[in-house]
């Protein structure tokens, strides 16, 4: 039998043949003269292509379909402030363990180490930010160099990838073969680390799951969640990861995240073993490396992780499991649950659900101002479908988002546990650009959504019927909140001065509508997503309301008074 003869194609066909073999079907850009072959290669391509406003933007929106999909987000941008721009999504990928592949256009190769128009070493500049950070010289290469690619980006601990592409090197020819659809490898517990495990949940009296990471799927997250039902474990989600256990699961106890339910902090204090699922238990939730002794918990630890390099590094485990969150939950299938569940367990499950649902309550709350964010989570519970997707940056507006909306299922969560602004957005074209008609809404504090707030024009070009919920408050609220309670009454350098952001919708083509009250927002709501465009409310929020917890003037006199 021959083989069949190749046909000679430029580098930057060849590259974007190679995304076709691995089922790329969307790429988020900023295009460059750096890589016009490649863009030109995408003109005859079956593959959509999402121009953006900033490159930081086009980044975030490819790490948000990584997250959502589990398959490595795309992006392409120009070389040196194009991908200096984009390294915040790629920092944010790396954080939050997601798959992301940034194509950069590179100069020739014959004007290296010249300091030529707008070079960086890449390996150099993105080595520390992403898993793996390369560059492509030679073009017969191209299908080797990115197979790797998506299998470093979707193996182990997922996370992001940077390949710099020459620009001579993308128009020469080659006659290459194409690398077939990669295949994600992700670690399985043996039958060993089950029995293990079996035995320290049957003799645990007060155990608690913590689930987080990113090597979840639909199916593995309802899986366990079924197990923890019948072994009575109750089961707590790692920041911004709520989207990994429906809040209405009676199992179900809350966040671990910033301004977490106090019973839940003493739970996890209390309980005997924790087995956690998947996340590496960093700074927020583990409430600044306290809730668990370091290196040595006091509580029995079982870690879960597909990163081996991650076991053992904070934490000492009693017993590390090098296994992906999916392929563990598969090997818990074996296990009789009901038989693990001791007396007394559920009463303990039972009581730290309910109260998950009173730290919820958005009855509970009354913020000063006209306009009651919890309130607003409340409308939002009892009228988003249950496949909206809620998408967040970094600000104090989120600890609303995060302790009162209720997520009800997989797959509809996109925020930063990087805690990197101008996410939201972005973050909302990437979900809407995979499915136009789902609702897709995007929080963002005035200063976060300046960030990428540009990127309302890629939403209009594209007819993506996003709703932005701008909440203002005239200025920059976690770092007032940090400066009041250090430098009480100093205020420096956080005020902002904010412009009409529903004229700046409508100059965009886009709906805009400015709500001032909390029985307003339902209805601005409602309008917005008939409008069917791209929508921003513009919410106005009273400075007092700093946070759910305490006003500003609150953590002033707290702190004044801590000063004497």
């Amino acid at each position: 039998m021959t083989t069949p003869a190749l046909t000679a194609r430029p580098g930057g066909r060849i590259l974007v043949d190679q995304l076709i073999a691995h089922g790329v079907d969307q790429v988020f850009c900023v295009p460059g003269e750096s890589y016009l072959a490649v863009l030109d290669a995408l003109h005859d391509a079956d593959i959509t292509v999402t121009v953006c406003r900033q490159e930081g933007g086009a980044a975030m929106m490819a790490e948000a379909q990584g997250k959502l999909t589990g398959r490595p987000g795309i992006c392409f941008v120009t070389r040196a402030p194009g991908a200096t721009n984009a390294s915040a999504g790629v920092h944010i990928a790396q954080q939050d363990s997601t798959p992301m592949i940034l194509f950069v256009g590179q100069i020739e190769r014959g004007m290296r180490e010249r300091e030529a128009f707008q070079e960086i070493d890449y390996r150099a500049a993105f080595g520390p930010l992403a898993k793996w950070a390369t560059e492509i010289d030679d073009v017969t290469r191209l299908p080797e160099t990115i197979s790797r690619a998506f299998h470093v980006a979707t193996s182990g601990r997922p996370g992001p990838v940077v390949i710099a592409l020459p620009e001579d090197m993308l128009v020469e020819m080659a006659s290459v073969a194409d690398v077939p659809h990669y295949a994600p490898v992700q670690p399985a517990p043996s039958a060993a680390d089950i029995a293990a495990l079996r035995e320290r949940l049957a003799h645990a009296k007060a155990p608690l799951a913590i689930l987080g990471g990113s090597t979840w799927t639909a199916e593995s997250a309802a899986s366990f969640m079924r197990f923890a039902q019948a072994a009575a474990l109750p089961v707590a989600v790692s920041f911004r990861r709520q989207m990994l256990c429906p809040a209405s699961h009676p199992n179900f106890v809350g966040d671990l995240g910033l301004g977490a339910n106090p019973q839940l902090l003493q739970a996890v204090r209390e309980a005997d073993l924790i087995l956690m699922v998947g996340g590496r238990f960093s700074e927020v939730p583990s409430q600044a490396y306290t809730l668990l002794d370091v290196p040595v918990p006091r509580q029995a630890l079982v870690h879960v992780h597909p990163d081996p390099e991650e076991l053992n590094r904070v934490y000492r485990a009693t017993q590390a499991i090098n296994a992906g969150a999916a392929p563990f939950v598969q090997a818990l299938a074996g296990v009789d649950a009901q038989a693990l569940a001791m007396p007394g367990r559920q009463d303990r499950v039972q009581a730290l659900h309910a109260s998950y649902l009173a730290w919820s309550d958005t009855a509970r709350i009354a913020s000063p101002g006209r306009l009651n964010m919890a309130g607003v989570m409340g409308w939002l519970n009892e009228n988003l479908p249950a496949d909206a997707v809620l998408c967040n940056g970094a600000g104090n507006y989120a600890t609303w988002l995060h302790r009162f909306y209720r997520f009800p299922q997989y797959g509809t969560q996109l925020a930063p546990t990087s805690g990197s602004m101008g996410y939201g957005v972005p973050a909302a074209i990437g979900a809407q650009r995979l499915d136009p008609n789902r609702t897709v809404v995007a929080f963002a504090g005035d200063g976060c959504f300046l960030m990428h707030g540009q990127e309302f024009a890629t939403a209009v070009q594209y007819d993506l019927p996003i709703i932005v919920v701008v909440v203002d408050n005239g200025m920059l609220g976690t770092i007032r909140m940090h400066q009041e309670r250090h430098y009480p009454g100093r205020v420096s350098a956080t005020d902002l001065r904010n412009p009409d952001f529903v004229a700046y919708a409508q100059a965009f083509g886009g709906y805009g509508e400015r709500v001032e009250t909390t029985d307003a927002f339902g209805p601005a709501f409602t309008r917005a997503r008939a409008s069917g465009r791209p929508a921003i409310l513009h919410c106005l929020l009273d400075a007092e309301a700093l946070t759910p917890a305490a006003s500003l003037s609150q953590i002033r006199d707290q702190a004044l008074r801590a000063k004497g």
